[in-house]
């Protein structure tokens, strides 16, 4: 097979093609017609990976979240049933440890209408703001192995949001001299930061910064990329924020049992994912909220970034969301191993050779010597991609399975598509998703292919739960200085 040439460079950008309206760049910002009417329901991201003796997980939902959009600052739904599945091994993809997520408000408490600024209200009235009212967000985690369900956290602290100074010292308490990563997150004594019971890890929850990074506006305007464009490339995540449910599990309750450091090992690796689901009838009562009723249905999932985005057809997207790992090789088989993304490039001449004066299309150097049929169709490459096969070394795992899973080997360290780490201290993923798996699907290779944007808009922590700060809506919105 030919190589990408580096000469290629901004113009392979241009990859996402001008009839690619349905591939999104994002792992997963709004990436099927039903769920983007659903924020809160929504997986927006997904990361996994070895840190030490644990097992991090990262599962983000509601997307684009705009620090400034009060007065009802996004939340977790506490209707909305939250889980993180994990598979052992390499023969099945049955869920054999799922963490359940259940979130609950407080009542908003009636203030003294005689009480003195700032907290006074009108006669009769409550509070306007709800960080105001004493409306707090807890959470419970509650682990489910071999059919038994066993609660591990009870009454976690939702951290709230970042709005602002006033905020931080009249609402929240926050001492002066202290910032709200300092008091919410970095503090001890007042960290949000749960310890799960019998030695099962911590758990953390709350709005971060969208660590995701790429160029939005040039994708969607029929992929008119400011790479190719010879313009400085937008990422258009920046500033934006997302609510993140931050587990650290140690590695042997991750596994089942003890684990080995050292090679590559398929015994050793399990598949995550992350999922969103509702009640299968929901009743809208008199006073404007809603009463679900009935079992619990699957509406959104994530395992690989941009699976749903970049392979699975539009008219399949939502179905996607509804069924289980398990389900996708009976059901999505063809757009796995056939893949749309070529064929559309294909359709606007990126592999054209060059004829008549007219050079060669920038995705012609990708064609391997079996021609473009081999890009095209029965990809069992990309097959052995998402099952790790040949990393970190060739054949170093086999798995029989699969399905849009994040797959971990527990027992060396982290490297997408082994995981997904983020890069501590940095403002930079491990590896940049999004130019890796366009590069995997287009041309068979891992690198090469990219939208200009490569780093994030913040630093990574360098500890849990390693997203950077959310962005403060006072001094952070997307607003622009009034003339």
């Amino acid at each position: 097979m030919k190589k990408l040439h580096t000469s290629l460079g901004a113009t392979l950008a241009a990859l996402l093609l001008t009839s690619l309206t349905t591939v999104a760049a994002a792992s997963s910002h709004r990436e099927a017609p039903v769920i983007s009417m659903d924020p809160a329901a929504d997986n927006t991201d997904l990361y996994a990976w070895v840190e030490g003796s644990n097992l991090v997980i990262l599962a983000n939902y509601i997307p684009l979240e705009e620090p400034a959009g009060g007065p009802n600052f996004h939340t977790f739904s506490d209707d909305v049933l939250y889980e993180v599945k994990l598979a052992r091994g390499g023969a099945d993809l049955d869920a054999d440890l799922t963490y359940q997520i259940r979130f609950t408000k407080s009542p908003i408490a009636e203030k003294d209408p005689n009480a003195s600024p700032p907290i006074a209200a009108p006669a009769g009235g409550l509070e306007f703001f709800s960080q105001l009212t004493g409306q707090t967000q807890s959470f419970t985690v509650t682990k489910v192995t071999g059919g038994q369900a066993t609660v591990i956290l009870s009454n976690g602290k939702v951290a709230p949001a970042n709005i602002g100074p006033r905020t931080n010292t009249i609402a929240y308490g926050i001492p002066a001299g202290k910032t709200y990563e300092q008091f919410f997150v970095d503090d001890a004594a007042t960290s949000y930061i749960s310890t799960m019971s019998n030695g099962q890890g911590r758990a953390f929850a709350g709005p971060r910064d969208d660590g995701f990074y790429v160029d939005l506006g040039g994708v969607f305007d029929l992929a008119g990329l400011r790479s190719v464009l010879a313009l400085t490339p937008i990422d258009n995540v920046a500033g934006y924020n997302t609510h993140t449910i931050a587990l650290e599990i140690p590695l042997d309750i991750a596994n089942g049992g003890a684990v080995t450091p050292g090679s590559p090992n398929t015994a050793q690796t399990v598949g995550v994912w992350a999922t969103a689901s509702r009640r299968q009838i929901s009743i809208l009562k008199p006073d404007g909220t809603a009463q679900g009723l009935g079992p619990w249905r699957q509406v959104s999932r994530l395992g690989l970034p941009l699976i749903n985005e970049a392979v699975i057809g539009l008219q399949d997207k939502d179905r996607w969301n509804r069924l289980a790992p398990k389900d996708d090789l009976a059901n999505f088989a063809g757009y796995i191993l056939n893949p749309i993304v070529v064929r559309d490039a294909e359709a606007v001449g990126f592999y054209a050779a060059a004829s008549g004066g007219n050079p060669a299309g920038p995705l012609n150097g990708c064609i391997p010597g079996g021609g473009l049929d081999v890009l095209k169709t029965n990809r069992l490459d990309i097959v052995d991609a998402i099952n790790i096969k040949d990393f970190p070394t060739p054949g170093a795992h086999s798995i029989a399975t699969i399905g849009d899973v994040l797959r971990v080997d527990l027992g060396i360290a982290s490297g997408f598509p082994i995981g997904r780490p983020i890069a501590k201290g940095t403002n930079k993923e491990g590896a940049d998703v999004t130019d890796v798996e366009l590069s995997l699907i287009l041309c068979q290779t891992l690198s090469g292919v990219g939208d200009g944007v490569n780093s994030n808009d913040a630093t990574f922590k360098n500890s849990f739960p390693y997203l950077a700060t959310p962005w403060e809506g006072f001094t952070s919105g997307h607003g622009k200085p009034a003339p």
